[in-house]
C-alpha cells in the first residue's frame, strides 16, 4: 500500500521496477537486469500484463510473449486474440496453450501454466493437468482435420 493506504496499481509496479532496471542500465557498465519481465496483476482497472525491458522502458500488452521463439508466439497471439475470446476463461487458455504448441516440440513436457484470477491466489498447474489440457487441444485438432478432409490437396 502507498503512503495513503491505497492498494498500488500494476502500472505503478511496473513503472518501479523499470525505472530500477533503467537505473542500473544508466550507471557505469552495470547491467544487472539482463532480461524482460512480464507483470500481470489485477487492480481496480481490472487485468493488466506490462512487459518490461532491461533498458527500463515498458509496455502494456494484452497478450504477449518473451523469450526464445517469442516472435512466432506473439504473431500467433495477434492473428488468433479478440477481446470476445479473452473474455472466456477456456477459450483464452486454449488460446495460450496452442500458442505455445506453435513452438514447442514436445507437447505439454516443455509447458508450464499459471493461471491468474481476481481476488485468487496465483494457481500454478499441475504436470498432469498441463498434460491433460495440451492432449484435449491436440485431439481436437486432430478432430478438425478429420472433418476438413485431412491433410490439404497438393497444387501444381
Amino acid at each position: 500500500k502507498l503512503t495513503m493506504e491505497d492498494p498500488v496499481s500494476v502500472a505503478y509496479i511496473t513503472r518501479y521496477l523499470a525505472g530500477i532496471q533503467q537505473k542500473y542500465t544508466q550507471s557505469g557498465g552495470m547491467r544487472p537486469f539482463g532480461i524482460s519481465t512480464l507483470i500481470c496483476g489485477y487492480d481496480r482497472n481490472g487485468l493488466s500484463l506490462y512487459q518490461t525491458e532491461p533498458s527500463g522502458t515498458f509496455y502494456a500488452w494484452k497478450a504477449n510473449a518473451i523469450g526464445k521463439n517469442s516472435k512466432t508466439v506473439r504473431e500467433y497471439l495477434e492473428k488468433n486474440y479478440t477481446d470476445e475470446l479473452a473474455a472466456s476463461d477456456e477459450e483464452c487458455k486454449k488460446l495460450a496453450v496452442k500458442a505455445l504448441l506453435e513452438v514447442v516440440e514436445s507437447g505439454g513436457r516443455n509447458i508450464e501454466i499459471a493461471t491468474m484470477r481476481m481476488n485468487e491466489p496465483l494457481k500454478i498447474w499441475s504436470d498432469e493437468e498441463v498434460d491433460a489440457f495440451v492432449s484435449s487441444i491436440e485431439a481436437e485438432k486432430a478432430a478438425q482435420a478429420a472433418t476438413s478432409g485431412g491433410a490439404p490437396a497438393a497444387s501444381s
